[in-house]
């Protein structure tokens, strides 16, 4: 065939696949009306999964899965903006990590609330201004983001699902790197370049903001100042990137979470996040522990927070493989809220 026989065959798929799309849409559409009815949540992280994973085993090439897991992010993006699930929550501003990390889990058909402080993520799920809210947890270098794990303690909201995001940071600035005095970004990122920025930026100094969108936007309007941000920011505040992928480790990860007031069905392959205090008393962490030993359930992280209450108390944030209606991970639950003097499970949901 030659060049106009191969594009009129690709016009011909195109007006099939369009009319597919509006058609899964209008389904959709009946799905939210009767979830509307029922009171259920629109977003539901369980049937994302399993969409997902049909898609991938559906796919026998050449497309990459990766592409075709970005195209149908896309097509339940634009059904859930249908059934009016619009609002989303998340630290920073457009370009922020956080906002990537909200783009890549809902697509770009909904809409997005920018939030000035982890905090106010929260709160604006907690009043109902927003259905979701995306917030960082933890980092592969840094660690916990220690203000959200504090959070989840007071807050009803639960952890409905996660999202990855490879993270690079970029150092931009108006000005060339000889003449940087000083530099922009929030602590975590600054601990990720620690060792970059000894190296070639020591006596440059570190001034801490909520965001790495709001240290672009300082950038601009300083003299001899930078920030560490991505490249999105430095897109929007016409920054030049002076230096790219500074972090000191290449794969550099952050997880984040979505909150939401809604509880998870089972999908067989689930996290559970719990929160526990102990009593004060030789080898009662030990003891905690022993229950999902007993019940072999595999703990995948465990953090302690001092208790804001009480000096010495602490907190553990635990999570583990399993979601809370599972046989043994419900019994492990049992057995730990019997010994510990305070349990609460965060929330379970599926892992990607």
């Amino acid at each position: 065939m030659d060049l106009n026989q191969l594009r009129k065959k690709i016009d011909a798929l195109d007006t099939k696949i369009v009319s597919i799309l509006n058609e899964r849409v209008e389904l959709s559409s009946e799905i939210g009306g009767l979830k509307a009815k029922d009171k259920k949540g629109i977003y539901s992280p369980a049937r994302e999964k399993q969409v997902l994973k049909r898609i991938e085993s559906l796919n026998k090439g050449p497309m990459p899965p990766e592409a075709f897991e970005a195209i149908y992010r896309e097509i339940m993006s634009g059904s859930l903006a249908l059934e009016k699930m619009r609002h989303i929550a998340y630290l920073g501003t457009e370009g922020s990590f956080t906002f990537l990390a909200s783009n890549k889990k809902f697509g770009s058909s909904v809409d997005y609330v920018s939030c000035v402080s982890i905090q106010d993520v929260f709160q604006k799920v907690e009043r109902g201004e927003c259905d979701y809210g995306v917030v960082p947890i933890e980092n592969s270098t840094e660690g916990a983001v220690t203000h959200t794990v504090d959070l989840l303690v007071d807050s009803d909201l639960k952890i409905c699902s996660q999202e990855l995001l490879k993270i690079s940071h970029n150092l931009m600035s108006t000005t060339s790197l000889s003449n940087i005095k000083k530099i922009y970004s929030n602590p975590q990122v600054f601990g990720q370049c620690r060792n970059w920025l000894l190296q070639n930026l020591p006596k440059a100094g570190h001034i801490w903001v909520a965001s790495t969108t709001e240290a672009a936007k300082k950038a601009t309007k300083e003299k001899n100042s930078a920030a560490i941000a991505s490249t999105v920011s430095a897109k929007i505040h016409q920054l030049k990137i002076v230096k790219p992928n500074i972090q000191d480790i290449a794969h550099n990860t952050t997880r984040f979470l979505v909150l939401s007031k809604q509880d998870v069905p089972p999908t067989g392959k689930d996290r559970t996040s719990i929160v526990f205090s102990i009593k004060d008393k030789v080898g009662a962490l030990h003891a905690m522990l022993t229950p999902f030993r007993k019940n072999h359930i595999n703990l995948t992280k465990i953090e302690s927070r001092p208790a804001k209450k009480r000096a010495w108390d602490y907190y553990f944030f635990v999570d583990l493989e399993g979601h809370r209606q599972d046989k043994n991970v419900k019994k492990a639950l049992d057995q730990l809220d019997d010994m510990c003097k305070f349990l609460k499970i965060v929330g379970s949901y599926p892992i990607l």
